[in-house]
């Protein structure tokens, strides 16, 4: 979803700054899972509304069938077109449950358990559907790339918000061409993404320590009402 993300560069750095140092608001106490897979840590992501831009976000920890919030609740951004079926042309977080494999940054490791890949400028995530590395990393020098740059994401020149990342596999295993790429867990400014979920840097430091992929980490993103069942 690069055509609202590609706007980050060019926002105040400062204010994005501040944003990622600032703990989240206080939010209403989140639903409790009804997550029954094989994952013992799952953070919910959950709207009031399809169209709501923002949302609860809680880590929580399983212990046999019990979780426990373990982070959170905590005030998240995610798209601007809310929360449902996602696209290469729609700014929308997608729907569901998805694993939470790897992670990225321009700064160094901030301490996670999850593989860790440090980006240049020359690392990319890419959104051309006519690619086949479409919604893959690929490393390749500006100018250089065999597919079209402007569909794509240099993350090394995103600036603060992907000062941290950790990647959604949405549509990652299989790849369906125009189904939506690079949706990633990031720093936020206070403002909607573009299907992305993003919350202060302090906050995402403490995700990304907290997460551990010997236990199979997911995320959950819904409308409350469909989460509450």
């Amino acid at each position: 979803m690069p055509t609202l993300r590609r706007l980050v560069p060019a926002i105040a750095a400062a204010a994005l700054l501040a944003a990622a140092g600032c703990a989240s608001e206080p939010v209403a106490p989140p639903p409790q899972p009804s997550y029954a897979g094989p994952a013992r840590q799952l953070i919910t992501v959950i709207a009031d509304s399809p169209t709501a831009t923002s949302a609860t976000l809680t880590a929580w920890d399983r212990d046999g069938s019990r979780w426990t919030a373990a982070i959170g609740p905590l005030r998240a951004d995610i798209g601007a077109q809310g929360v449902g079926p996602a696209s290469e042309t729609a700014n929308r977080s997608p729907a569901g449950i998805w694993s939470l494999t790897e992670a990225f940054g321009i700064a160094a490791d901030n301490g996670t358990r999850l593989p860790y890949r440090r980006v240049t400028q020359s690392d990319w995530w890419v959104s051309d559907v006519r690619s086949p590395y479409y919604n893959t990393h690929y490393t390749c020098a500006p100018g250089t790339c065999p597919f079209d740059e402007s569909a794509g994401e240099d993350l090394g020149a995103a600036g603060p918000a992907y000062d941290h990342a950790v990647v959604i596999d949405y549509n990652r295993a299989p790849v369906v061409p125009g189904a939506g790429s690079a949706y990633f867990l990031h720093v936020g400014d206070g403002s909607a993404t573009a299907g992305c979920v993003a919350v202060p840097g302090s906050d995402l430091d403490r995700l990304m320590r907290w997460l551990d992929p010997e236990r199979g980490p997911v995320i959950d993103i819904a409308v409350r009402q469909a989460f509450t069942g």
